[in-house]
Order: structure tokens, then sequence, then C-alpha cells
């Protein structure tokens, strides 16, 4: 009995996690408000009884996506990188190097994830505002600690302000990808990301001579 019991436990799990990943899609490309249901049944093979089953409405599934993809994601991409070097600048801008190197068209035709839904529903639901703010303030708050360990070790200058410079890099970073959204370009994007690297440089405490 407490075999079958797991291995259906296991069958669902699965199956939501099936229902969020192709959620994911749908909305990464159409956004929240146009992401069909229809479409992510689709793209799944399951029945809108089973996808009602994990999530009661729309609503539940999009905030679901937040908590259980797409946090995951920076969690893993951006946050683990930057959570105990004491050279956050240095990290900072391997990820940047990271990033144009991997050169996927996708992430500049379809935008990140994060700030595409900070864009559409923050204005319209505070549900979904404040969810999302958290994760954007969750991202800030790694890269301020990151930035105040890089001046214990001297890689960061001491009159750099942690907090707001945090604040600037992280917005810069989803701007540059929110205009290459628009601009469809990944020369753009590219530039983009070189010029951040370059304010980055700005950052870093100047070496006395031995």
């Amino acid at each position: 009995m407490m075999k079958f019991m797991n291995a259906t436990t296991k069958t669902s799990d699965l199956t939501r996690q099936k229902m969020l990943e192709a959620a994911f899609v749908e909305i990464h490309k159409n956004g929240f408000q146009a992401a069909s249901i229809s479409q992510i049944l689709v793209d799944t093979g399951l029945t809108k009884g089973a996808l009602y089953h994990h999530f009661p409405d729309k609503k539940t599934l999009g905030l679901a996506v937040i908590d259980e993809v797409i946090r995951p994601f920076m969690t893993a991409m951006m946050f683990a990188p930057l959570l105990e070097t004491e050279q956050p600048l240095s990290t900072l801008q391997a990820l940047l190097q990271s990033k144009t190197m991997f050169n996927d068209p996708a992430e500049v035709m379809l935008g990140c994830p994060l700030n595409n839904l900070m864009q559409e529903m923050s204005p319209v639901d505070e549900t979904f505002r404040v969810k999302l703010n958290a994760l954007f303030q969750d991202w800030v708050d790694v890269v301020t600690a990151a930035l105040k360990r890089g001046q214990q070790s001297s890689e960061v200058r001491k009159d750099v302000l942690a907090n707001d410079t945090a604040f600037f890099i992280v917005s810069a970073l989803e701007g540059c990808i929110g205009m290459s959204k628009n601009t469809q370009s990944v020369a753009a994007f590219n530039g983009c990301l070189m010029q951040l690297s370059h304010y980055l440089e700005t950052l870093k405490a100047t070496k006395t001579a031995a």
C-alpha cells in the first residue's frame, strides 16, 4: 500500500511540474494575460481536470510559475555564484561574459521572464507585484551582501554604497535585456553587457604598490 501511495504521489508531482514548465514557456512567449490554458493542455497532453486539480485558476498557476520555475532558475543562475564569493565584481563580470558567450537569440527575442512579468503584471495585480518585487529584492540583497564582502576583501572600493549600487547593477542588467528585446538585436545586447562590465571595473579598489 505504501509503495502505491509513493508512486501515485510521484506521478502527481511530475504532472504538476510538467504543467508548470509548459505554463512557463507559454507565459514567457505570450505574457501572462495572453497565455492560453488550452495551449498549455495541448503542450502537456493533459486534461483540463488534471490542470485544475493542481491549480484552481490561471492566477494560481502564474504565481506558482514565479515560485517554482523562475525563482529556482534565478537562484541557480544569478544568486548561487554570488552567495559566498569575496570577489563579487569578478564574479559578476564572469556572469556577464557567460551571457555573451551563450549568445541565445531567444533571450533577446523573448526577454527576461522576471522583467516581462514585472512590466506586465505589477501595474494591474498587487499579488503579482508583491511576489515579483520580493524576488527582485532578493536579487538586490544577494548582490548587496556580495559587494559588502568585496569591500572587506578589498576588491570593492570602500566608498561604494552597496545597496544603491546593487539596485543599479540589477536594474541595468534587466534594462539591457529589456531594451535588446525591443531592438531584437543580439549585438546590442552584448554591447550593453560589455558597458555594464566596464562599469563594474570602476567599482574596484585601487591596488597600492607593495
